[in-house]
């Protein structure tokens, strides 16, 4: 059996395509709200976080609003996402299974699907989840106790520093929430061991109906990450119907073309 085929019956796949590694459950009980609250909660999730950021959020200091204004709200309008995407998601997790190994950074890990799902697996020796979001925090060390992850498998960050090194990145859902993605993609080059993997997606767009304030959108902006990207890595095909993309650093730039910051 090669590894695609294995891919059909992977644990971590197979267990969130039948309750989102139990979701639902995790958030009512870490948030401690009765079933029909939740769902309410969970109905309107994606136009109050949209709502709260057309007051609140600002390219002057994003950050700010990631950390002391989203509170509960991301996690609703996350979790109301994941809970209505599964195949999607489980589709990305199969790409994430195939590609990750060794130490893993899943950056801007939200409600920690990705880091969970990376953590089953029996290739990935360690996993650094990190997020601006201290609730996020809270909630995916609440998840992982109650999936009975290994706790030493799992390490938390708000900031990664500069020294560590990883085998896999995985960057879903948040290259366009910074201001400048281009130096985050620069940052990712060093920060990757040679024949390092990078699971990326992108969504620079504010929505149709303005649904996604926080989103960059700059044509010059986006440009340049466009170019940063396509010098600095090489794309790895794979066979998922999905927006994201994995890549690997692109070495055989001469040194002094390859990013240094």
């Amino acid at each position: 059996m090669n590894r695609d085929s294995s891919l059909l019956s992977s644990p971590s796949v197979a267990q969130f395509k039948r309750n989102s590694f139990d979701l639902e459950s995790h958030l009512q009980d870490f948030l401690q709200l009765d079933q029909e609250i939740l769902q309410a909660k969970l109905a309107i999730a994606k136009d109050s976080l949209a709502a709260l950021a057309h007051q609140e959020f600002s390219w002057t200091n994003p950050d700010y609003f990631y950390q002391e204004k989203v509170k509960e709200n991301y996690l609703f309008e996350l979790s109301a996402w994941h809970l209505s995407s599964q195949e999607y998601i489980g589709e990305t997790l199969k790409l994430i299974d195939n590609h990750g190994s060794g130490k893993v950074l899943d950056f801007g890990g939200g409600i920690g699907t990705h880091a969970l799902a990376a953590a089953m697996n029996s290739r990935v020796e360690q996993v650094i989840y990190c997020d601006l979001n201290p609730l996020h925090h809270q909630f995916v060390r609440f998840r992982a106790k109650q999936l009975n992850l290994d706790a030493n498998k799992l390490s938390f960050y708000t900031e990664i520093p500069d020294q560590l090194k990883f085998d896999t990145i995985i960057c879903l859902d948040v290259i366009e929430h910074l201001p400048s993605p281009t130096a985050q993609l620069k940052k990712f080059y060093n920060w990757l061991n040679p024949g390092g993997k990078l699971i990326i997606n992108w969504y620079f767009f504010k929505g149709f109906n303005q649904e996604y304030p926080f989103h960059l959108d700059d044509p010059k902006i986006i440009e340049s990450f466009f170019q940063t990207l396509q010098k600095d890595f090489l794309e790895i095909f794979h066979p998922y119907h999905i927006t994201v993309r994995c890549y690997r650093k692109n070495q055989s730039l001469p040194e002094e073309e390859q990013t240094r910051g």
